[in-house]
């Protein structure tokens, strides 16, 4: 956890080197040059270095341990501050691309001179934002590896956005950077702006696109998401497994952070069992839990009965037909049959 901390915080800091420069280099060049593609790339380098930013204290903040007036931590503050990068693409990124295509398309922009100071700006760019890219990339991608997922199926699934942020910011500026280059060079060939305008209407369509993605991603991370779908099979596993438990009756896991998880689990335990063998039993089983899971952060076991109705009513709204009885089925015959998956099972 404190390496993925420490790689994060890298490729963030890179990430803002890189933006500052190109973000300096392509406002010069987009005024000397007047291309209007040229003109919506600066407002995404600088959209992209401010994000960094609003990343590294995102980074900074979440790390607070917790205290008593917020006893899970700040884990969940990342999110907040990465949606806020989501809305910053789209709102100094997109929008103003999306102005500065609709004014050359309308004829209200003056003549481009010379294109070259705006070919070698998008060649360095090029090279600053591949950098940095593939910093994120190695990242990500090494991150995917650990935990044994191809690559789109972590992005998915992550609860480290900080490092999917730079990677789509920076996969949206090496395609902008593209884009910019076909706008300019057919304006220049052409001596039509049509091309600069669609090319920059192009890139606030790009921007766009990434800022759903991320919101989308720390959209689910915000309202609360359950824990990666192995860690709770293998949760409920481990739980079933124990000489003391006789069901399994309802899981609920949600992260808090990332790599930070909260467990908690409703169990029935054998007949016969004293208060002190419950307790010592519900002690031991989330020391283990949290020795075979190191993103485990807090775990709550509690006891209660099968056949409780009003636990059996809320298990069963929360899952539907996915539940499943304990084998025999409970008193009053099974809601759903005894083949089907478990509450909290993936």
């Amino acid at each position: 956890m404190a390496d993925q901390e420490h790689e994060s915080r890298l490729t963030v800091l890179l990430a803002f080197g890189a933006n500052l420069g190109i973000a300096v280099a392509k406002v010069a060049a987009a005024l000397i040059t007047g291309s209007a593609s040229l003109a919506a790339e600066a407002a995404h380098s600088i959209a992209d270095t401010f994000n960094e930013v609003l990343l590294f204290v995102g980074l900074r903040r979440s790390g607070r341990p917790a205290d008593r007036r917020h006893p899970l931590g700040y884990g969940l503050e990342r999110y907040i501050w990465t949606l806020l990068v989501a809305v910053a693409i789209f709102g100094m990124g997109a929008l103003f691309a999306f102005y500065q295509g609709a004014e050359t398309l309308l004829g209200r922009r003056g003549g481009e001179v010379d294109p070259l100071v705006g070919y070698l700006v998008l060649g360095v760019s090029a090279v600053l934002e591949g950098i940095s890219w593939r910093q994120a990339f190695r990242q990500v991608r090494a991150d995917a590896r650990a935990e044994g997922l191809p690559l789109a199926a972590f992005i998915r699934r992550t609860d480290e956005p900080a490092s999917i942020s730079v990677l789509l910011e920076d996969t949206a500026a090496l395609t902008g950077l593209a884009v910019a280059f076909a706008g300019l060079s057919l304006r220049h060939l052409t001596g039509s702006a049509v091309w600069d305008g669609i090319g920059s209407l192009l890139i606030g369509v790009l921007l766009t696109a990434v800022a759903l993605v991320l919101g989308r991603i720390n959209l689910h991370l915000l309202v609360g998401r359950q824990a990666d779908p192995r860690l709770v099979a293998d949760v409920r596993r481990r739980l079933a497994a124990a000489p003391e438990v006789e069901w399994v009756a309802d899981i609920l896991t949600l992260t808090v952070g990332t790599d930070r998880v909260l467990v908690c689990a409703r169990l029935d335990f054998r007949d016969g069992l004293t208060s002190a063998g419950v307790e010592h039993a519900t002690v031991r089983m989330a020391r283990e839990l949290r020795a075979a899971h190191e993103e485990i952060d807090e775990v709550f076991l509690e006891a209660v009965p099968r056949d409780d109705p009003e636990l059996r009513a809320r298990v069963i709204g929360r899952y539907g037909d996915r539940f499943r009885d304990p084998p025999g089925g409970p008193p009053g015959g099974p809601p759903g049959g005894g083949d089907r998956p478990g509450p909290g099972r993936p």
